[in-house]
């Protein structure tokens, strides 16, 4: 009598699961965490370089440790957005001309994965600023933007925005356009020495 009872009362226990589970289980689509983007605040980098400019305060600035022989090439790195500016520095000397085709032989390696290059160009008489900003856009492009500026005779620096991630700049596309605008501020405030 017991084996019937517990055999009744499983299967109305069965029955019940049964019933009360008529919707389906959809999972979750992924997501990515939101990002809190500092206000746009600015300090001067100015010291025994041969050239000066404001970057974020957000941000810090340090030599390249790759290449410690080259003492004027720069790291400014954004720790909260695993990003960094990275500035190389040359002296023009009859070579311009190749310092150009290196900067367009970067930006051309990301052919493959980029979607669009868009270029605009930098001219500052006043300053003696003449240059290129390239934005790239695409889901792989390892550097979303790069740019050069010269004086054209005695400067060269040449700039590229990495992120120390898996490139998928659908998401990190708000840190891009943030970024971006402190690049375009970098080279609003940039001297000649």
């Amino acid at each position: 009598m017991k084996s019937i009872l517990n055999i009744a009362v499983a299967a109305l226990f069965f029955l019940i699961l049964l019933t009360a589970c008529d919707e389906t289980y959809t999972p979750k689509p992924s997501g990515y965490f939101r990002i809190d983007l500092p206000e746009h605040e600015y300090k001067s980098f100015d010291s025994t370089f041969p050239y000066s400019f404001e970057y974020p305060l957000y941000a810090t600035i340090g030599p390249d440790p790759i290449t410690p022989e080259e003492i004027y090439w720069l790291n400014i790195d954004f720790p909260d957005f695993k990003g960094r500016i990275h500035l190389s520095y040359k002296e023009v000397d009859g070579n311009l001309v190749q310092y150009l085709e290196d900067s367009r032989q970067f930006v051309m390696k990301h052919i493959p994965k980029a979607s669009a290059i868009n270029d605009s160009l930098i001219l500052d008489r006043d300053k003696k600023l003449y240059g290129l900003i390239y934005h790239i856009d695409g889901m792989g492009a390892a550097s979303p933007c790069q740019f050069f500026i010269t004086d054209s005779n005695k400067h060269f620096v040449r700039g590229a925005l990495y992120f120390d991630v898996v490139p998928n700049n659908d998401s990190l596309s708000p840190v891009i356009d943030f970024l971006k605008k402190d690049i375009e501020h970098l080279l609003a405030t940039f001297r000649w020495k």
